[in-house]
């Protein structure tokens, strides 16, 4: 039996993981990554960085981040502690559903992550205090090629489902969206999954 399902959002590209975590009464464990079971998301990319972040407070907004290619990596985001509303913003060059949001609620509870291909930006807002989430990546953080969007553009008109209370310095000078900003080129034809 697979310890994973794949479920793919309405924006192509963009997928759900359920994880089947194997249980007792002592308690599971839950496999949180695998190349072969993964296979059909992960293609031939190879995890290069894994990053774990905390969040101390309800309803902090982090994000939009991504990275410029040849940088773009593959992100795959699980939440180990607390529950986060999850957003990834489709930025690639030509797609159909171009600065197209979705948005997923990822928790301790609920076994999901959201794997997110090359090319998109990605945040999250907190919606329990003393959130943790892992973060595997398939490009090393790169500070050059670092770039985000502003969270709050009434371009992409996300609807953050609580009232704002803590964003970095950072995440708030991102300029917004113009009509200068074609997207990104993803690199989807190096021999990586679209």
């Amino acid at each position: 039996m697979s310890r994973f399902s794949i479920r793919p959002t309405a924006i192509q590209g963009l997928s759900l993981i359920q994880h089947h975590p194997l249980g007792d009464e002592r308690g599971y464990l839950e496999r949180l990554f695998c190349t072969q079971e993964l296979q059909a998301i992960i293609g031939q990319r190879a995890i290069l960085q894994i990053n774990h972040t905390f969040t101390a407070k309800a309803s902090t907004l982090r994000g939009l981040h991504f990275q410029h290619p040849p940088h773009a990596e593959m992100k795959l985001v699980s939440c180990l502690r607390g529950e986060v509303f999850d957003i990834a913003v489709d930025l690639r060059q030509g797609s159909p559903t171009f600065l197209h949001w979705h948005a997923e609620h990822l928790s301790a509870y609920n076994h999901r992550t959201l794997a997110i291909p090359e090319g998109f930006a990605h945040g999250f807002q907190t919606l329990t205090a003393d959130c943790e989430l892992l973060y595997l990546h398939t490009a090393a953080y790169q500070p050059d090629a670092e770039d985000g969007l502003n969270a709050l553009d009434p371009t992409l008109a996300i609807h953050w489902p609580l009232p704002i209370s803590e964003r970095s310095a950072r995440d708030q000078a991102h300029a917004p969206i113009t009509a200068a900003f074609i997207g990104l080129d993803a690199g989807l034809d190096a021999g990586q999954n679209p």
